[in-house]
Parts: C-alpha cells; structure tokens; sequence
C-alpha cells in the first residue's frame, strides 16, 4: 500500500505546532485534531453551516478539522475555528454574529482546549 506525505509547508508546521501545544499544556484534544490532519484529505470533515445549528448551542465554540461548506442556514452566534471554509460559509456564520478563525488561531487562544467541541 502506497504511504501519503503532506506537502503543503503550511500544513506540515500546522500538524507539530498542535502536537506541541497538546503536549506543552496536557490538552489531548490539540493532538486528536493533528491526527486528523495528518490523514489523507479526502478522509478530512466536510461540514456544512446547517449541521453546525443542528448540534450546537449558542457560544459554543466548534472545531471542524477540515473544510466548512455552505449549505443551510445558521441562527446561532457561534466561533468556528477550521483548516478552511467557503466564503459562503464564512459569510454566514459572521452574519449570525459568529466568528471564523484558522486552527493556529484557536489553539494560541484556547491552548488548554476547554470547552471546545470537535464536529466532522
């Protein structure tokens, strides 16, 4: 069987800065996420803005471990952090009073991983 190797420069340092902030503060959610990652990109989360709203709370704060899509409508103020999102997606997740910010992002701010919910 044929081994995959990223060669995007982006999501290789990507992959070891959550490693490392997993390790440096004993959070085990930066790790799953990075193992995630490190899979093949078409076994990576597409997750569309509806089933966002579907399966979370207003505040909530959403890890999607791949790509944000479009599709539904979202009514919640939510932050979601990703590896990419359409602008559609964008769009609208910040018209609902959300926030869309990268991985990186997300784990300088939160290193500790609390209260972070993984979807995808």
């Amino acid at each position: 069987m044929k081994t995959s190797h990223k060669t995007d420069p982006n999501l290789i340092e990507l992959i070891s800065e959550l490693k490392r902030i997993s390790r440096e503060n004993n959070a085990p959610i930066w790790r799953d996420i990075a193992l995630r990652l490190e899979k093949p990109r078409r076994n990576w989360a597409a997750v569309n803005v509806g089933h966002i709203c579907r399966n979370v709370r207003k505040g909530e704060v959403v890890v999607v471990p791949g790509k944000v899509l479009g599709a539904g409508d979202i009514d919640k103020a939510v932050t979601v952090a990703t590896f990419n999102s359409s602008r559609q997606a964008e769009d609208k997740i910040t018209t609902a009073g959300g926030k869309v910010m990268s991985l990186r992002e997300m784990a300088d701010t939160n290193p500790k991983g609390k209260k972070v919910r993984i979807i995808g």
